[in-house]
């Protein structure tokens, strides 16, 4: 019996395993794919669910499998999956700096999706997914940093609203100064981890970051990368922030701004689908222009992607499905439920039709029109960076512990460091 126990555990062990790998045509005819998502908000998983179905459907001998991966230790699952031979057919994920790693295992898209479909991708991300010549994922949605704002609380105190596609910095921080009164903060920022959002609205400035490819990276951290750290700082210490929020997330500060206690709070443009749902009766709220650095208004081109697995049995199907997805009524559902803006011409047409007159809707469109493709997306030790240098260093500043030289060292240091 004991013999049979230990038969049955390893039979039922090795289909565990095999439920994410690549399966021949059944018997049936039809073939099954293993799609593994990691969207974690309500409604980006009913889009993601209700786009599967209409594959399903009009493909009955291809049929897709969804599987949900946890968005927290993604990329250890991943790692584990690929050294094991078992990943699935299609993967999600969050980054170009995350996918990279994985790089040898992934299908070269340029060579299976169509000609129109590539040319369809923004040159930023698609630069951003390219290796060795080898474009190793689709874009699929693209999240932006956007200003939201009370419009009670900026028409009582006669200040004007900004129009148009793109709002300067400076205009930004008279903003917060003029709406600062009366016990209310011109700004709410959750800053706990700010490297995100100073990276990519730094861009604006022409910060680079980092220059060179490789062991020879060096890391930049002069007047362009300080730009974005240098004006919250002096925006926080004039009172116009509020200081409790500086040290909470994005979410976090959301009752401050709910409950009228600041005219506005920047952060990533997903929030709009909570703002949406969450904002007391009467609340008047819109999204703000794209903030306009020296330079531009661009954004990171830091996407969420799809990929094939190279192992798979049936990589052209997976394919197949991958450009279905990248569809422009497809990627238009899914960044509406996501909150993001979708890296495809098509997708940002599909996306406008289907969001015109939803508020807000219009200025996040206008803020993914200009992706920039940092070089930190091809940077393997970045993340690595990013949470034991970057973040620890921009909490310092923001806090007045250290000063922007010591802050410019820190981050050059500590990448010289971590990229022995």
């Amino acid at each position: 019996m004991k013999l049979r126990h230990t038969m049955v555990a390893t039979t039922v062990a090795l289909l565990a395993l095999s439920a994410c790998s690549s399966p021949s045509p059944s018997e049936s005819g039809k073939t099954t794919l293993t799609y593994q998502y990691f969207n974690n908000q309500p409604a980006a998983i009913a889009a993601t669910k209700a786009m599967v179905d209409g594959w399903n459907k009009a493909h009955p001998d291809v049929q897709v499998n969804l599987v949900q991966a946890p968005a927290d230790n993604l990329q250890d699952k991943l790692k584990t999956q690929f050294s094991g031979g078992v990943a699935p057919d299609i993967i999600q994920n969050d980054a170009p700096s995350n996918i990279l790693p994985y790089a040898s295992y992934l299908a070269d898209l340029s060579k299976l999706l169509p000609s129109e479909t590539i040319s369809d991708i923004d040159a930023g991300a698609k630069d951003s997914l390219t290796t060795a010549g080898k474009l190793i994922a689709a874009p699929t949605e693209v999240q932006t940093y956007v200003v939201f704002v009370n419009k009670k609380l900026l028409e009582q105190d006669g200040v004007k609203i900004p129009t148009g596609d793109t709002m300067t910095w400076d205009t930004f921080q008279k903003l917060a100064k003029d709406t600062t009164k009366n016990g209310v903060h011109g700004l709410t920022w959750g800053l706990k981890s700010p490297t995100s959002a100073f990276a990519y609205l730094g861009t604006g400035f022409g910060a680079k970051y980092f220059t060179g490819e490789g062991a020879g990276t060096k890391a930049v951290f002069d007047d362009a990368e300080l730009q974005v750290p240098e004006r919250v700082q002096a925006m926080i210490k004039s009172g116009y922030i509020d200081p409790t929020g500086v040290t909470q997330s994005s979410s976090d500060v959301l009752a401050t701004f709910y409950g009228g206690k600041a005219a506005m709070t920047v952060a990533g443009s997903y929030q709009i689908a909570n703002i949406d749902s969450e904002v007391p009766a009467g609340f008047d709220w819109t999204v703000l222009p794209a903030l306009e650095g020296s330079q531009s208004a661009s954004q990171l081109a830091s996407p969420i992607t799809l990929s094939v697995n190279a192992k798979s049995k049936n990589v052209k199907a997976a394919a197949e499905f991958v450009n279905f997805y990248m569809q422009a009524d497809n990627l238009a559902k899914i960044n509406l439920a996501d909150g993001q803006v979708p890296p495809t011409k098509s997708g940002l047409d599909a996306l406008s039709k289907l969001t015109s007159g939803k508020n807000g809707w219009a200025q996040i469109i206008a803020s993914g029109k200009n992706l920039t493709n940092p070089a930190f997306n091809s940077l393997t030790k970045y993340n690595s960076w990013k949470t034991t240098i970057a973040t620890p260093g921009y909490q310092q500043y923001l806090a007045g512990q250290i000063s922007s030289d010591q802050l410019s060292k820190q981050m050059v240091d500590g990448w010289t460091g971590i990229n022995q």
